[in-house]
């Protein structure tokens, strides 16, 4: 199984058009952090989780020409605002898209696209084919997928886990029985805005105390806003085994 980072940024913070500090202006490609996606392949399958206003660009910056669907953690527009360009996908496959989301997240899709789902159907419009996630799971072509319920400050959203590696963004709480999902995971990706305290986010410290308590092999640090700080001066601060991911980081999950 590969994953790779398609974008490991955020909306939050200032502008980079406003703002002139180090990570803003930085040259090194670890500090240019495009919205957070997540891809995962395999032989048979590729998905994504989220689709936030960067998803063409990153598409084309990796190459992808196969979407087997996209699984939608929650509704913010940083994290659907791209889905209208599902449109080339369909072309290629001349079918609609599976995207898995909570009842509550589609409704949303269902207001961003409303022309998506009209009873006229304009020609060219992205086709898209909405699925409910069960709370025990579902599969996608063999790939077996676990939700994880998390809480972004009030909202309920959702991490998940595919074998030995789990995906969680946009969390500031992680209750005990979704803590109990996550034993065993080998490979762990955590969101962290910034150093300091935030309302919706872990910072860092909060994700470097939860990695420590689930124990991965290996954990990355996702949904970086600017705020953070450089990223080599970051990587010099953080214990073994844990990393700031960067966007177009690619590993592979062995069993």
């Amino acid at each position: 199984m590969k994953i790779t980072f398609l974008g490991t940024g955020t909306s939050q913070g200032v502008p980079v058009i406003a703002c002139e500090c180090d990570t803003c202006i930085s040259k090194d490609p670890h500090d240019k952090r495009l919205r957070t996606s997540l891809l995962l392949e395999t032989d048979n399958v590729t998905l994504l989780f989220d689709a936030g206003p960067d998803f063409r660009q990153q598409m084309l910056r990796e190459k992808i020409k196969k979407l087997d669907a996209i699984i939608i953690t929650h509704e913010h527009k940083d994290h659907i605002a791209g889905m209208d360009d599902v449109r080339a996908f369909n072309y290629k496959s001349q079918a609609a898209i599976d995207i898995y989301a909570e009842e509550r997240v589609q409704k949303a899709i269902k207001r961003e696209f409303s022309y998506v789902f009209a009873e006229y159907q304009y020609p060219g419009i992205p086709k898209m084919r909405l699925n409910d996630i069960p709370k025990d799971g579902f599969s996608v072509k063999g790939v077996v997928i676990t939700p994880v319920r998390v809480r972004h400050l009030n909202l309920e959203i959702l991490g998940f886990r595919i074998g030995n590696f789990a995906y969680i963004t946009d969390a500031n709480y992680i209750p005990e029985e979704s803590k109990e999902k996550l034993i065993g995971v080998k490979y762990m990706v955590i969101n962290a805005l910034r150093k300091e305290k935030h309302i919706s986010h872990f910072n860092l410290r909060e994700a470097v105390d939860f990695v420590r308590e689930i124990s991965p092999k290996k954990a990355f640090i996702t949904h970086i806003s600017h705020q953070m700080g450089l990223h080599k001066n970051v990587t010099e601060e953080l214990p073994p085994g844990i990393m700031l991911a960067y966007d177009g980081l690619s590993l592979v999950c062995d069993e």
